[in-house]
């Protein structure tokens, strides 16, 4: 494998990219972006090494997709119709079943492998990428069966060099699961943000009272919401099943304190507790 390209130079993009020039140089990375702004950081910061276009992907052992979901579903088709035969074309979007259902049948499905590297930060852009941001993480491959198999031997020791667990998943499970552990963490966050941010325009004072458990809690807030947006749109029914759960339980937590019955909030606060054990366990 001597060339990789990468549709999309910001955390994710950027990070693999470092982590594979990094413990093999000879390799040469492509930098592909709509935000020129970006592949002039990504150059300038030996994020990559070249740019180039979508239409050069036809020169590629390996593409790699890290743009919005939403742009992966539109263009992973042509991308698949330009390639060699021996390239493999890979995702890393937040959500599964769309992106398999665009390809299902293109002549090309082989040629695909669908992942989802669950690993980032709240930041964006060719400056946030980082060495070793994949390590010890878990990385979700959907239908592998589909792809060539020596082709999923060049993804896994892709994989291998970034230090990732592997877990196989079908897409519909994919996204019914990551909608309670990614994508309602992020919901969350950005409607506290709101919440407190709607508060303080009343209350100056608000934020020199918010401590550490406050700035951790939004953290997720500060994430692109051109990037969050569409993985909504796409995992819309997942992600709805999981408010309507979540807001249930805000509002029997808002109905206990109505009633006093601060027992029933000890005992549950009590028993969440028990998921620290369940973290470390997967730590």
């Amino acid at each position: 494998m001597k060339n990789i390209y990468i549709v999309g130079v910001g955390l994710i993009g950027g990070s693999i990219a470092k982590d594979v020039k990094d413990l093999n140089p000879s390799i040469s990375i492509f930098g592909i972006d709509s935000n020129a702004e970006h592949l002039k950081q990504a150059l300038e910061l030996n994020v990559i090494d070249f740019e180039a276009t979508l239409k050069d992907v036809a020169q590629a052992d390996f593409v790699i997709l890290t743009v919005p979901v939403d742009v992966s579903v539109k263009i992973l088709p042509g991308i698949l119709d330009m390639v060699s035969d021996d390239a493999l074309v890979m995702d890393a979007g937040s959500t599964k079943r769309d992106i398999c259902k665009s390809v299902e049948n293109h002549p090309k499905r082989r040629n695909f492998l669908a992942t989802h590297p669950i690993a980032g930060t709240e930041f964006s852009g060719p400056k946030a990428a980082m060495v070793g941001l994949f390590q010890k993480k878990t990385n979700i491959i959907c239908e592998v069966e589909k792809t060539a198999f020596k082709l999923q031997e060049k993804a896994l020791a892709i994989f291998q060099i970034m230090g990732m667990r592997i877990r196989y998943m079908n897409p519909e499970a994919h996204d019914k699961h990551i909608a309670y552990v990614s994508h309602l963490s992020h919901i969350s966050a950005f409607m506290l943000g709101k919440t407190v941010i709607d508060k303080e325009r009343n209350e100056r004072d608000i934020f020199d009272m918010a401590g550490s458990g406050f700035a951790s809690t939004v953290r997720l807030a500060k994430s692109s919401p051109a990037m969050w947006t569409p993985i909504f749109k796409q995992n819309k029914e997942n992600v709805i099943e999981t408010l309507e759960e979540y807001i249930s339980n805000l509002t029997h937590f808002k109905d206990s304190m109505k009633a006093d019955d601060f027992e029933t909030i000890f005992n549950e606060m009590e028993n969440t507790n028990y998921i620290k054990d369940i973290l470390n366990g997967i730590q």
